[in-house]
C-alpha cells in the first residue's frame, strides 16, 4: 500500500484540536483546521456592522483558535512560522476541502451520535484511501464508524493524542475489527518518524490504556489519603520524583489537568464498567463540591493548591478536604523517606520505601502502588496485547520513569505477590503462572536485547531501526575507553560515538581528555565522530562549582589553562580532519553550545533549548562561543551581498547578553543556533541514528576539514554601539552595574580589540580576547556571588 500525508485536516479547534492542528504544522503538514459556525454575533462584531452570513464571522471560531495558540503556555508551536500551515475555515462552508487531504482528524464534543453525524458526511466527501481518525479518549471506535462504507472502516481507526500534543511523547492507536492492517502499520511508522510519537496499540475499551490506569491510580490514591489520615501535601511530597513520577506528583498533576477533565473520564469509565471497578471510579464528595464551586485548578486560580500573597513574598496553601479551606502546605517526613532519598536510582527508592513497613510513607506508598499494579496486571490482555504496551503507555502518557510492570520488577515480584496474598489479595492467574513457572520477573536483558513475558515465554522486544539505544549497546559491544565524564563508543558502521555522562553532563577536564582522545581515535580509525547521550539533558556548561573553588582560591593560573584546554578542544572539533556531528537535545547550555557550534554539522532534537546562559553567572563565553555564533551568523548570510557587520554584532551581543535560549530546535535555527547544514530529527528517538547517518553523508560526500576563518570585526563604532544599549539599560533601571562591567567585556571581544571597523582577525586572537575577558570577570567578587547563588539557588542573581 503506498500511502503519504502530506495534507491533514482537524475538525475542532479547542484545546485538543489546535494542539494537534499545531503539532502537525510543526511537522511541516500543511493542515485545515475547521469548527462551528457561530449562532451569535459578539460585540465587536455587531459594532462593526458584521453578519452571521460573512465569513469572518463564520471562520471566527477557528480563527481565534488558531490565534490563540501564539499565546499557549507551554508553547504549542515550535515557532511563529508554523503557523502559516494551518488554514480556517468552518464545517458548513469548508467540509468540501476535505477531498484534498490524506488524513482528517475528528476532535469534535464527545457525543457519540454527533460524531457519527459528522464521519456520516466525511464519508461523502473524502478521497478514497485517505485516513481517517478520532481523537475521542473514551467513546467505542468500532461505532462511531459502524454506518460508512466499507473504504471508510478499512481506513479509520483512533488516534488518542495526549495534551499537551508537542510535548507529550505518546499516541495511543485504535484499530477496530475493520482497519486495514497495512493503515495500522502505516500510521504507526508515520506517527514514530514524522509525528516524532511514542505509538502504542490499545483495544477498543473504556478510556484505552494510559487514562484507563492513570485516572485508576490517581483515584487510589486520593482513596488512601483519605483513609490515612494523609494531607494533599503529604501526598504530593511522596508521589513525585522519589517514586519516579513527575514533580507535579498527584494534586498539582490534577490542577493542571482540571478537575472538571479528570471528572469526566473517570465518569467515562464509571458508565461503563460495574463491581469494585465502578466503586473506584466512584469520585469522592469533597472532589465533586470542589467542581460544584468552581475550583478547577490552573485554569481557575485554585484546586488542590492555592498561591497566596503574603508579607514575605507568595506562599503556596494546600486544600484540607475535610474543611475545604486552604491551609499551609505540608511535607511528610519519615525514617524512609531519608532511607529512600540516601538510594541511587528510583527502583532502590522505591523498593526502600515499600519495605518499610509501618513507617507512614512507606504504608502510603505500598497501599497506592499495590491496587495500580493488580489492576494492570487483571487488564492486560483487555486493554493491550502485553505488559511492554501498559509501560510504555504510562512513561509516554502520564510521564512515569517506570511502567506498573517495570515497578513490579523493581520492588520484587515474589516477594511482593508473597506479601499481596498475605494481605488477602486475589492474584491473576497468569502471574501466578509466570511465577510457577521459574520466571521471577517480567522483563529481562540478555546480549544486549530485551525480553518481556507473554503467554508463557519471553517475546524479543522490537525496536524501530532508527532507535540507537546506548546502554543496551554498551553491554553487548562494550566501551572502547572511559572515564569519570564521558565514554568513547563504537556507533557501529564506521561511526564513533562520545558520551557523556557526569552530573548533569557539565563539562570538566575528564570531558576534555576523553574528547581529545575520541577526536583522535576517529581521525585514525572511523569516518566520523557523534557527540551524544541519552541523560536528562544534552549538556547544562561547564562545571560551575569546579570553576567558583578555583576563583575564590584565586588559582587564575589553573583556569587559565583549564580554559584553554576548552578552548582547543572546541577547536579540535571543528577541525578534525574527519566529520564530527553534534547531537543536541533539552538542555544544551553554555558549554552545551559551545561544543555543539563548532561541529561540521548538528543533528538537533526537536526539543532543543540551546543557549550561551554564561552572563546569567556574571560572565561570557569562554569556550569559544561568542566567537562560533558570531561566525555562524555571517555564514548565514547570502552571499555577494553587501551586510551591515555591524547589525550581526549586536544581534550577537544581545543574544549573549540577554542570555537567549531557544525554545526549540526551530527557533535555534532562527536565532542563528543552527545553519543550513543542521538538521532537526522529527523523533528525539532517532537522535543519535540521525546523526550517525549525517556522519556517514558527509564522509561519503569526501569530507574535507574546514579552512581556518578570517573573522570581520566591527572595531571602535560597534564598541561604542553595544555599550550603549547597555548603558541606556542601566539609566533605564534594567541592568545593574555590574551588568553593564560585563557587557562592557562582551562588547570588546566582539569589536575585536578596539580597532578600525572591518579589520580582519584570526580565530586565535578573539578566543584570547574571549579566555581575557572570563578571567577578568570570574575574579569579581559580584560574579562570584552569582555564580555562588545559581548553584545554591538554581536560579540568577541580580546584584
Amino acid at each position: 500500500m503506498k500511502q503519504s500525508i502530506k495534507r491533514a485536516a482537524v475538525l475542532g479547534s479547542g484545546v485538543m484540536g489546535s494542539g494537534i492542528a499545531a503539532h502537525l504544522a510543526n511537522c511541516g503538514i500543511h493542515t485545515i483546521m475547521l469548527d462551528i459556525v457561530p449562532k451569535e454575533l459578539t460585540k465587536e462584531e455587531l459594532a462593526k456592522g458584521l453578519s452571521l452570513e460573512d465569513k469572518v464571522v463564520r471562520n471566527r471560531i477557528a480563527a481565534q483558535s488558531k490565534k490563540a495558540l501564539l499565546k499557549q503556555k507551554p508553547a504549542a508551536l515550535t515557532t511563529k512560522k508554523s503557523l502559516d500551515l494551518i488554514e480556517v475555515g468552518n464545517m458548513e462552508d469548508d467540509m468540501d476541502k476535505l477531498a484534498e487531504v490524506d488524513w482528517i482528524v475528528e476532535v469534535v464534543v464527545e457525543s457519540l451520535p454527533i460524531k457519527k453525524k459528522v464521519f456520516s458526511r466525511i464519508d461523502e466527501i473524502r478521497k478514497q484511501g485517505a485516513i481517517v481518525s478520532s481523537n475521542t479518549s473514551g467513546i467505542s471506535v468500532e461505532k462511531m464508524a459502524e454506518d460508512c462504507s466499507e473504504d471508510f472502516k478499512k481506513h479509520f481507526l483512533g488516534t488518542h493524542f495526549f495534551n499537551p500534543p508537542r510535548y507529550l511523547k505518546l499516541l495511543e492507536i485504535i484499530p477496530t475489527v475493520k482497519t486495514d492492517p497495512e493503515v495500522v502499520a502505516f500510521m504507526k511508522k508515520f506517527s514514530e518518524d514524522v509525528l516524532g510519537k511514542g505509538v502504542v496499540e490499545a483495544k477498543d475499551t473504556p478510556n484505552f490504556i494510559a487514562n484507563r490506569i492513570g485516572t485508576y491510580g490517581l483515584l487510589i490514591t486520593v482513596r488512601k489519603m483519605l483513609e490515612g489520615g494523609y494531607s494533599i501535601g503529604e501526598v504530593d511530597s511522596v508521589t513525585g520524583p522519589i517514586i519516579g513520577r513527575p514533580k507535579s506528583a498527584t494534586f498539582r498533576t490534577l490542577d493542571v489537568v482540571g478537575l472538571d477533565t479528570f471528572i469526566h473520564v473517570a465518569k467515562n469509565v464509571y458508565d461503563q464498567v460495574g463491581g469494585e471497578e465502578k466503586e473506584v471510579f466512584t469520585v469522592p464528595d469533597f472532589m465533586k463540591e470542589m467542581l460544584n464551586r468552581g475550583w478547577l485548578g490552573a485554569k481557575s486560580g485554585q484546586g488542590f493548591f492555592l498561591k497566596k500573597k503574603g508579607k514575605d513574598g507568595s506562599a503556596i496553601y494546600e486544600l484540607n478536604t475535610e474543611t475545604l479551606e486552604y491551609e499551609e502546605r505540608k511535607k511528610l517526613k519519615s525514617v524512609a523517606m531519608e532511607m529512600a532519598k540516601q538510594e541511587k536510582g528510583t527502583r532502590r527508592k522505591l523498593k526502600a520505601l515499600v519495605n518499610a513497613r509501618g513507617d507512614r510513607a512507606g504504608d502510603l506508598v505500598w497501599s497506592m502502588l499495590k491496587p495500580v499494579l493488580l489492576y494492570s496486571a487483571r487488564l492486560c490482555g483487555e486493554i493491550a496485547d502485553d505488559v511492554l504496551s501498559i509501560d510504555q503507555a504510562m512513561k509516554w502518557g502520564f510521564g512515569w520513569e517506570l511502567g506498573p510492570f517495570e515497578t513490579w520488577d523493581a520492588i520484587g515480584v515474589e516477594a511482593s505477590v508473597t506479601r499481596m496474598k498475605e494481605e488477602g489479595e486475589d492474584i491473576p492467574e497468569w502471574v501466578e503462572n509466570m511465577l510457577e513457572r521459574g520466571f521471577s520477573s517480567f522483563y529481562k536483558q540478555e546480549n544486549g536485547s530485551s525480553f518481556f513475558y507473554q503467554k508463557g515465554e519471553y517475546t524479543q522486544q522490537e525496536f524501530n531501526k532508527k532507535e540507537i539505544h546506548l546502554k543496551r549497546l554498551k553491554e553487548s559491544n562494550g566501551v572502547i575507553k572511559k572515564n569519570a565524564g564521558a565514554s568513547f563508543i563504537d556507533l557501529g558502521d564506521g561511526v564513533a560515538g562520545l558520551e557523556f555522562h557526569s552530573q548533569g553532563n557539565s563539562i570538566g577536564l575528564d570531558i576534555i581528555q576523553m574528547m581529545n582522545y575520541a577526536i583522535e581515535e576517529t581521525e585514525k580509525n572511523y569516518e566520523g565522530l557523534v557527540i551524544g547521550n541519552q541523560g536528562k539533558n544534552f549538556c547544562v556548561g561547564a562545571n560551575l562549582a569546579m570553576m567558583l573553588m578555583e576563583a575564590q582560591d584565586q588559582n587564575f593560573m589553573e583556569l587559565d589553562i583549564v580554559v584553554r584546554q576548552f578552548q582547543n578542544m572546541a577547536m579540535r572539533i571543528k577541525y578534525a580532519a574527519k566529520p564530527v556531528v553534534a547531537a543536541p537535545f533539552n538542555m544544551v547550555l553554555g558549554g552545551g553550545a559551545e561544543v555543539s557550534l563548532p561541529a561540521a554539522a548538528i543533528q538537533a532534537s526537536p526539543e532543543t533549548y540551546i543557549g550561551l546562559v554564561e552572563f546569567g553567572v556574571g560572565l561570557i563565553p569562554g569556550g569559544g562561543g561568542t566567537k562560533e555564533l558570531y561566525l555562524k551568523q555571517l555564514r548565514n548570510l547570502p552571499k555577494g551581498i553587501q551586510f551591515d557587520l555591524t547589525k550581526v554584532a549586536n544581534d550577537v551581543f544581545e543574544k549573549v547578553a540577554t542570555a537567549t535560549v531557544s525554545k526549540s530546535a526551530a527557533e535555534a535555527r532562527e536565532n542563528g543556533f543552527l545553519n543550513a547544514t543542521d538538521s532537526i530529527s522529527a523523533n528525539p528517538d532517532h537522535l543519535l541514528y540521525d546523526a550517525k547517518e549525517k556522519v556517514l553523508a558527509l564522509a561519503k560526500a569526501g569530507y574535507q576539514p574546514k579552512l581556518p576563518e578570517q573573522i570581520p570585526v566591527v572595531g571602535d563604532s560597534g564598541y561604542a554601539a553595544m555599550l550603549l544599549g547597555a548603558q541606556n539599560l542601566h539609566r533605564s533601571g534594567y541592568a545593574s552595574e555590574h551588568d553593564v562591567k560585563i557587557a562592557e567585556k562582551l562588547a570588546y571581544v566582539l569589536s575585536g580589540g578596539r580597532m578600525k571597523e572591518g579589520t580582519v582577525i584570526n580565530e586565535q586572537a578573539m578566543l584570547d580576547l574571549e579566555r581575557e575577558a572570563f578571567l577578568s570577570l570570574i575574579g569579581e567578587p559580584l560574579t562570584q556571588q552569582r555564580m555562588q547563588h545559581m548553584l545554591v539557588k538554581g536560579k540568577p542573581l541580580r546584584n
